[in-house]
């Protein structure tokens, strides 16, 4: 499996550059999650399945706002411009980023973490209740897309500025999550091409977590991409 992305100038044996983040246990007991930290290691599992891999797990204690920033600024700072750089988080969420283990992590301190990188392929996987309310110093949704695009950032957020994300065991990680992985795996591609573009990962998840939350949590996806950009290549 070799994740591509077949854009002009782009190099079939790029690199990938991954950060993943999840948190199951906030200090505490009253806000821990059961499938967070297991979001992580299954998405970083499924990067370790190819060549040319750079990556940094942090997990519960070790994902606090310091340290996830310096991460992917020590990470992505080695990608090149056809490299591919990834920033996923599982974990509780905000209007307006996500929580770290020890306070907020800001759209906009993940952005600049990102801004180190001279790569032109950036995406953001975020499982996280109000996801698709990320903004920028507290301006509009609109402001945080155009500063997306700007950026050459997609962002694949599991749930609508006004909802929660949801949680089942029997998925074995949280619900959206667990569609992205079967989706990237090769469930996703509709017209059977071996290759999973962006309208087809968004059109299956997006269907599959609103059904199997009954219509409660629809993933958004935004920022600069086309409808036929390869996410994943088989």
């Amino acid at each position: 499996m070799l994740l591509i992305l077949l854009t002009p100038g782009a190099s079939a044996f790029a690199k990938v550059y991954l950060v993943s983040v999840g948190i199951s246990d906030y200090p505490g007991t009253a806000n821990d999650l059961r499938l967070s930290a297991g979001d992580a290691r299954a998405m970083t599992r499924l990067y370790q399945n190819k060549s040319g891999l750079v990556y940094r797990m942090l997990l519960n204690e070790e994902a606090t706002v310091e340290n996830i920033v310096s991460t992917m600024r020590r990470v992505f700072v080695s990608a090149g411009e056809t490299d591919i750089v990834v920033f996923f988080f599982s974990g509780h969420g905000y209007p307006g980023g996500f929580r770290a283990y020890n306070g907020q992590l800001t759209y906009t301190q993940v952005r600049n973490a990102m801004s180190v990188s001279k790569s032109r392929y950036k995406m953001i996987f975020a499982d996280a209740c109000f996801a698709g309310d990320i903004r920028t110093g507290g301006r509009t949704s609109a402001t945080t897309i155009a500063a997306a695009k700007r950026a050459n950032v997609l962002l694949f957020l599991s749930s609508r500025g006004n909802e929660v994300s949801y949680e089942r065991t029997s998925l074995g990680n949280s619900i959206f999550t667990a569609y992205m992985l079967k989706g990237l795996k090769g469930e996703a591609d509709a017209n059977h091409d071996n290759v999973i573009t962006a309208k087809e990962l968004f059109i299956y998840v997006n269907g599959n977590v609103s059904r199997a939350t009954s219509g409660k949590q629809h993933p958004v996806m935004w920022g600069k991409f086309e409808d036929t950009m390869p996410i994943m290549t088989w």
